[in-house]
């Protein structure tokens, strides 16, 4: 499983995204380019210093990235989809790609996907933060895998507790 962010442009997102991925040992893919400077302060006060322990990959294009990613299907978070991330099957080498947040994705890239899923909302709300959208989106794509279960506690040692 990774998350593969495009052209993100607010560097807190960012920097929670990075650390979400560091806690739950998830890779994080950066596909430039970014709308901030990448060692902005923002995102190391998101991103604390959990930075060392963050997996992180920069790709310097769209057409780089898409030459170079890794095996797995791409998974588009998008308002723009009808099937949702509840009804998804998900598969241990996913790709789960988030959009710009003031634009998300162009066509190309939206046609690209494999896989489009938004997030249940209320009527008439736009979106939810992309950070919390990967959180989210993500709990569920590991939970269905049992990826949780590599952090859970041996027998013996909760036994010794």
């Amino acid at each position: 499983m990774r998350l593969a962010l495009y052209q993100p442009d607010i560097a807190p997102n960012v920097g929670t995204m990075l650390r979400l991925g560091a806690c739950l040992g998830i890779p994080v893919d950066i596909i430039e380019p970014c709308g901030f400077p990448f060692g902005a302060r923002d995102l190391k006060r998101a991103v604390m210093d959990y930075a060392a322990a963050a997996d992180v990959t920069r790709h310097i294009s769209w057409q780089e990235y898409s030459t170079n990613r890794p095996s797995g299907r791409l998974i588009l978070l998008t308002t723009r989809a009808e099937a949702t991330y509840t009804d998804f099957m998900f598969e241990d080498s996913d790709i789960l790609l988030l959009g710009r947040e003031s634009a998300g994705v162009p066509e190309n890239v939206h046609q690209a996907a494999d896989h489009r899923l938004c997030i249940p909302m209320a009527p008439n709300m736009r979106s939810i933060n992309v950070a919390l959208s990967a959180a989210m989106v993500l709990g569920e794509a590991l939970r269905q895998t049992g990826h949780f279960s590599t952090f859970l506690p041996s027998v013996e040692t909760t036994e010794q507790l």
